[in-house]
This record gives structure tokens, C-alpha cells and sequence, in this order.
């Protein structure tokens, strides 16, 4: 993992995160970039869309998008946090982001 300085740079890699185009003082982010490996963007997609029926933190945050923002929008943005925490797991050997639950602020057992 030492190919890549953070997460934010892997996901890029991947082509999860939004472009960007600037004029000025405006900023207007679009659809995902699209740059990179077809075959991991497509496993973590379909990854991400077995975590509504699962539970834990990841449903939680795909429910909160889905309602704001649409499920096809929430499976890219659960698609870019589960390589943030593959990221993570394997820089570090743990995952600590899935230690609390921020949307109702309360701590959870840790995983086996």
C-alpha cells in the first residue's frame, strides 16, 4: 500500500471519486471519473450493493444517502468507503472506522 500516500489517492485511482470543474468561485463536482480498473470499481459496486441487507454502520450511512441522494448514488458512495477501509486494513492491519457508529453517536462491540 505504500504506492499510494492515502485513501483519497487510491479511490481516485479507482476512479470513485467525482470529477471536478472550476471557473472561478464556482465548483461544480460530476459523475465519478471512471479512470482505472474497470474490474475492482465493478467488485466493489457489487460489494456494496449486498450491504443494505446486511447491518452495522455501512447500512446505516447507504440508507442516509439513499433517501438524500438516490440508491444508485449511495452504492458508488458505500462503493468508495469499503476500499477507504480496505485501504486502511490493510496499511495498518485494523480497520479502526468501524469502531463507532456516528449516526447514533453510540459505541459498538468490536469485531471477531
Amino acid at each position: 500500500m505504500s504506492v499510494f500516500p492515502d485513501a483519497k489517492h487510491l479511490c481516485s485511482w479507482a476512479g470513485l471519486t467525482p470529477t471536478v470543474r472550476c471557473s472561478d468561485k464556482t465548483t461544480r463536482l460530476g459523475h465519478i471519473s471512471r479512470q482505472g480498473s474497470p474490474a475492482l470499481r465493478a467488485a466493489l459496486v457489487e460489494a456494496a450493493q449486498m450491504i443494505p441487507t446486511g447491518g452495522g454502520p455501512l447500512r446505516a450511512t447507504f440508507e442516509r444517502i439513499a433517501k438524500r441522494r438516490g440508491r444508485k448514488i449511495a452504492k458508488v458512495a458505500i462503493a468508495r468507503q469499503i476500499l477507504t477501509l480496505c485501504y486502511y486494513g490493510l496499511r495498518d492491519g485494523e480497520i479502526r472506522c468501524l469502531a463507532t457508529d456516528r449516526v447514533r453517536g453510540e459505541e459498538l462491540e468490536p469485531a471477531a
